[in-house]
């Protein structure tokens, strides 16, 4: 390598470690300006022209923007809508009701699956706290559950959520690798479900069975517990949290079928795998092929889901258009933060691109032998780790190793979203505010959370890279 290969890796390295301190220091840079800063900061070190740093910035993050964005808004009102419609908590009941204790682990992984495919992991689990609590609160009246029964069912909903928020679209974070990877965006969903699959068993049900008799104090404070399951009161939703309602007596918010929630959530998912399944066995010239790719685009599966979740709430639901205009509008604010933070993310892979530093990357990893798999999730989970943000490791991670895949696509770009994913997901700790949902939720102290956020998510995080190993084999 060259000496300008050396300055530019060098660039990199201080660029990288001025994002973490910005954002970790006690000025607590918000990562959006973070990345900003960092961005020019490195273009202009990288001696790329000032007229052209900017057009780079306003290109990359308008284009991941223009990609993602309105994805992700479409995905954040469809899981608002069926949250607040009650959808999830059908979709909840039907599945748990009548089970035996030994099957309540595996079902709770399971609804938390279902519900993890259009939801963030934060808002997922306030959803599922009013059915975790509930459940174990009459495990706890039962008596004869080793451990703590909040664990026991905790701990698969917590493995199966943070598994699909991070290797899997429409979540925000692979949406954003699959882009800036040139993935497809069928075959990132075959690869991504055949990895979370065995991921979500081993961290969840098989974790929580064996860590679950070991943490027996773990309970959540007793008015918690009564607000979310109506235990000892009358029923009532908490006064803040998307999704939370009274408890197991209670009868749903709506009247929405089991089934139908059900549709609603995979709709989108139908719509991207019909498109993958039409590109591969359908001619060119078909225009049932033209149909189904068109229908399977990110934007148009997503509205599709949201239409049809407002045709199920609305009219199964019987929600008033008012409630329905305030469930759209709510969920838009969620995002807001994370819609710059990709923003962002994507201003600063464009000015790595763009100034040449993403070439040198290419030129040092070849001469390294780095595994691309595991460069990209090495680089995630440093960089998620360190910043607190699983979206800045993914983002940042992603334009680092894009110049070593080259124009992107096939299995490779694939499993690569999953290994960045999944790599942005471990050593979850005190700096991700989903630890401190977990620990506050289901009253843990720092060591009990550790065992349990901490650990589950490292769990995903090392068996997704292995499973991405594995099946890059075969490829």
């Amino acid at each position: 390598m060259t000496t300008h290969t050396w300055w530019l890796l060098l660039i990199l390295t201080v660029a990288i470690a001025a994002l973490i301190y910005l954002i970790n220091s006690r000025l607590r840079v918000h990562p959006f300006v973070a990345l900003i800063v960092v961005t020019v900061a490195t273009g202009l070190a990288a001696g790329e022209p000032v007229a052209k740093l900017i057009d780079s910035i306003e290109e990359g993050a308008g284009g991941t923007l223009g990609d993602v964005g309105v994805t992700l808004a479409l995905g954040a009102m469809l899981g608002r809508l069926l949250s607040d419609s009650g959808a999830t908590d059908a979709i909840a009941r039907g599945l748990v009701e009548r089970a035996d204790t030994r099957r309540l682990p595996w079902l709770v992984g399971a609804v938390a699956f279902v519900i993890g495919i259009p939801m963030f992991f934060e808002v997922g689990l306030i959803v599922l706290l009013p059915l975790i609590f509930s459940v174990a609160r009459r495990l706890e009246d039962q008596g004869g559950t080793k451990g703590s029964p909040y664990v026991l069912l905790g701990v698969p909903a917590i493995a199966s959520l943070s598994t699909l928020h991070g290797m899997l679209p429409p979540h925000p974070g692979p949406l954003t690798a699959m882009t800036g990877l040139h993935a497809d965006l069928g075959l990132t969903l075959v690869v991504g479900v055949v990895c979370a699959i065995p991921t979500v068993i081993l961290a969840g049900p098989v974790y929580a069975r064996w860590i679950a008799p070991r943490l027996p104090e773990v309970r959540p404070d007793a008015e918690l517990v009564a607000q979310f399951t109506g235990a000892g009161q009358g029923p009532a939703a908490p006064s803040s949290g998307p999704g939370a309602q009274s408890g197991t007596d209670a009868a749903p918010r709506s009247g929405v079928s089991v089934g139908l929630a059900v549709a609603a959530v995979l709709v989108p998912v139908a719509l991207m795998l019909l498109r993958t399944l039409a590109e591969t066995l359908l001619d060119e010239s078909s225009g049932l092929r033209a149909g189904l790719a068109f229908a399977g685009e990110p934007l148009v599966a997503m509205l599709a889901g949201v239409l049809f979740a407002l045709g199920v709430t609305i009219v199964g639901g019987g929600r008033s258009g008012e409630e329905t205009h305030a469930s759209l509008t709510n969920s838009l604010k969620s995002i807001a933060a994370i819609l710059l933070i990709i923003g962002g993310g994507g201003a600063f892979k464009q000015v790595l691109q763009d100034s040449g530093i993403g070439d040198a990357i290419a030129s040092a990893a070849e001469g390294a032998h780095i595994n691309v798999i595991l460069l990209g999730w090495l680089i995630a989970l440093l960089l998620s780790l360190t910043t607190g943000s699983a979206t800045v490791g993914i983002v940042s991670a992603t334009g680092i190793v894009a110049p070593l895949i080259g124009g992107g696509g096939g299995m490779e770009a694939s499993l690569l979203v999953v290994a960045i994913g999944a790599g942005s997901l471990g050593l979850n700790y005190v700096n991700h505010a989903g630890f401190w949902l977990v620990k506050e939720s289901f009253g843990m102290d720092l060591a009990q959370a550790a065992k349990t956020q901490t650990v589950v998510q490292t769990l995903v995080s090392v068996l997704g890279l292995l499973m991405a190993l594995l099946l890059s084999v075969f490829v």
